[in-house]
C-alpha cells in the first residue's frame, strides 16, 4: 500500500513539474507596434559594398525607418522586424520575405528605428511599405553571438 501511495505521489508530482515546465516559457515573446514608417535611400557610405552592386542583379540600398511603442515598461531584446514592401504597382519588392530585420534593443516607451533593405533596383519607386510590426524578447537569450 505505501508503495502505490509513493507511486501515485510521483507521477502526481511528474505531471505538476512537466506543467510548470510547458506553462511558464524562459522568455516571453512581446510585440511592438511599428508607426510612422517611411523609407530614405541609404547614405553612401551605408550602400557602399551592396548587394547586387557590379552585378548583373542590381539593387537599391535603402533605410526603413519608423517609431517603435513598447508600452511593455521593460526593454524589449532581439526584435524582428515583419512587414511588406510594394513597388509603385503595388508588386512585391521583396518576394516572399515579411522578415526585413532587427532592432537589437527598444527600451520603453517610444523610440526611433533604421532597418537598411536592398530592393532590386528594376522595382519603380515610390515604395509602398505596410502592415509593419516587430516582436522581441522580454531578456537577452544567453549564448547569443556578439
Amino acid at each position: 500500500m505505501f508503495l502505490t501511495a509513493l507511486r501515485s505521489f510521483l507521477v502526481i508530482l511528474a505531471i505538476a513539474g512537466l506543467s510548470l515546465a510547458i506553462a511558464m516559457p524562459a522568455w516571453a515573446l512581446t510585440e511592438v507596434p511599428l508607426t510612422e514608417i517611411d523609407y530614405k535611400p541609404c547614405p553612401a557610405d551605408l550602400a557602399e559594398g551592396n548587394v547586387g552592386s557590379g552585378s548583373s542583379n542590381p539593387a537599391n540600398c535603402f533605410l526603413v525607418t519608423g517609431i517603435a511603442n513598447n508600452r511593455t515598461g521593460k526593454t524589449v531584446y532581439d526584435a524582428d522586424v515583419f512587414g511588406r514592401i510594394y513597388d509603385a504597382n503595388h508588386e512585391p519588392a521583396m518576394q516572399n520575405r515579411t522578415r526585413l530585420g532587427n532592432i537589437a534593443e527598444i527600451p520603453p516607451g517610444k523610440s526611433n528605428f533604421e532597418v537598411r533593405i536592398n530592393v532590386p533596383a528594376q522595382q519603380p519607386l515610390p515604395l509602398q511599405l505596410e502592415q509593419f510590426k516587430a516582436s522581441g524578447f522580454s531578456a537577452k537569450i544567453r549564448g547569443q553571438a556578439l
